[in-house]
């Protein structure tokens, strides 16, 4: 085998699975058809969720000059993201192509193999690995692995390849995109809806406003290529204002077209990001699902290359984000449907306006947008017995009281990409429970876990967290901790030293 996993393209999703693997053990070329990274960003930020993973990576504060506001929007309908602790409509002021150059820079610094340059050309999969064939500088050369995941955006040729299906509705329209500068340009950042039509505008580094332009009746076409003035004419059709004048650095188009791969995995070939769905930019969406996908993947393969991986472990990544593309794909076609079916919409909007004064729809539809509400079926008590509220959902960062009396934030126990067990169980049972997985699982003893707003008053001394930062066991209610760290982690080790209770993390004490 040249490498344990290839990945085929390097965006965000790929970028980010490549160093989820190398944290986990395992060896990664990615393969980029691009010879050079590029400075085009159709995103210009990410959710909420996407941000705190990024944090638990110690990586966000790599970006520089982004800012965060509770305010934000589901189909062009303010919402106070602030109704849910601690929230936010997402990270903004980081356009895509910071973002990959971030993640770029951190994957190269773990011993990822990027070559770029290599455009992916075909595959065939045997009984133990995969081999692609990958056209570069140098001609065409083959390449073999255990696994491929296609990376490779919403035309992926991995998926084609492979035999996915991707399920879904054709596009009904085309919208403009671009990124303009040396004009007047007032911001719209929840989209400004007008009688032809809808526009957006958002300022960018550098005096540039991107902006976007919906307009009513314009229809898919794959084979136009699109030029400022088409764009500029829209914009002045709709506003009444003219930006012909301007300065731009980028202009594109993209379209509603809506689709999930119906499957995650086949055999040894796996999807993420854009190449497992696609559908109507919305709230940032798009990234944020993306890297999300890569953080649940990563860990499980790197696992399942390792030999650690317990029975079934990869395919809980179907299982667990195929919900959340098709959720995510269902959100977006509803916000497609506020900002931009016209006038005759106008009396739901008016009613999704009444709704969203209601703190409980506003929870709810801010939770969607964000990520924050996601939870996987992690397993736990006997059917039918109460579990806990945190069981399956995400570790929200909270300060942490160690037990030797120093402190630390929660997201920064996820650095390492590992397991963590926080406890509060002073009679030293559940260290010793967990004695056999210290080398997967990092304990550390805290005094108290701090109730918050998603325990909904319930006692938690507690928790057992799996790579990705998702709760999969808790105590009490959450069943019994030998067999969840057996579901998530594989059996414990064998040896002289599995009898003995792992000690605490160290250097623990900043906060």
């Amino acid at each position: 085998m040249d490498t344990d996993v290839i990945v085929i393209g390097a965006g965000p999703a790929g970028l980010t699975l490549a160093a989820e693997l190398r944290l986990g053990g395992a060896d990664v070329i990615v393969f980029e058809q691009r010879a050079e990274r590029s400075r085009e960003s159709r995103g210009i930020g990410f959710t909420a969720r996407a941000t705190e993973m990024f944090h638990q990576r110690g990586i966000l504060e790599r970006l520089e000059n982004i800012t965060t506001t509770r305010q934000g929007h589901f189909g062009g309908i303010p919402i106070d993201f602030g109704v849910l602790e601690g929230s936010h409509f997402g990270v903004r002021g980081a356009p895509q192509y910071k973002v990959e150059e971030m993640l770029e820079g951190r994957a190269l610094e773990l011993g990822v193999s990027l070559r770029r340059g290599h455009g992916f050309t075909g595959l065939t999969e045997g009984g133990d690995g995969v081999t692609a064939t990958v056209r570069g500088p140098e001609g065409e050369r083959e390449y073999s692995a255990r696994f491929l995941v296609g990376c490779d955006g919403g035309r992926s040729t991995v998926r084609r390849l492979a035999g996915f299906e991707f399920a879904g509705s054709d596009a009904t329209r085309a919208m403009y995109l671009a990124d303009v500068r040396g004009c007047d340009i007032k911001p719209r950042m929840i989209g400004e809806l007008l009688p032809n039509g809808m526009v957006m505008s958002a300022p960018l580094e550098q005096g540039y406003t991107r902006i976007i332009v919906c307009e009513n009746g314009t229809p898919p076409d794959r084979g136009r290529e699109v030029t400022f003035t088409q764009i500029a004419d829209a914009w002045q059709r709709l506003t009444g204002d003219s930006i012909h004048h301007g300065e731009t650095r980028w202009v594109s188009s993209f379209t509603d077209a809506t689709r999930q791969a119906t499957e995650y995995r086949r055999g040894r070939v796996l999807l993420a990001g854009d190449a497992a769905h696609i559908h109507l930019p919305a709230g940032g969406q798009g990234l944020s699902v993306g890297v999300q996908d890569a953080f649940n993947l990563g860990w499980k393969l790197a696992a399942t290359v390792r030999g650690r991986a317990p029975e079934g472990l990869l395919d809980t990544y179907h299982a667990e984000r195929h919900p959340v593309g098709a959720r995510l794909l269902r959100n977006t076609l509803a916000q497609g449907v506020l900002n931009l079916a016209g006038r005759s919409v106008e009396p739901l909007r008016a009613v999704m306006a009444e709704l969203v004064t209601i703190p409980a729809a506003a929870r709810h539809l801010s939770g969607m947008v964000s990520g924050l509400d996601i939870g996987y079926p992690v397993g736990g008590p006997a059917p039918g017995a109460p579990a806990h509220p945190l069981l399956g959902g995400r570790l929200a960062d909270r300060e942490l009281e160690l037990a030797d009396g120093g402190s630390v934030r929660a997201a920064r126990l996820l650095h390492p990409a590992r397991g963590v067990l926080i406890t509060a169980d002073a009679s030293g049972e559940t260290a010793r429970t967990a004695a056999g997985w210290s080398d997967r699982v990092d304990l550390v003893r805290v005094r108290e876990f701090p109730a918050g707003p998603e325990e909904g008053g319930a006692v938690t001394e507690s928790v057992l967290v799996r790579p990705d930062g998702y709760i999969a066991w808790t105590a009490p209610d959450g069943g019994g901790l030998d067999a969840a760290l057996r579901r998530w982690f594989g059996e414990a080790r064998q040896g002289p030293s599995g009898g003995h209770a792992p000690g605490p993390r160290q250097g623990l004490r900043a906060s």
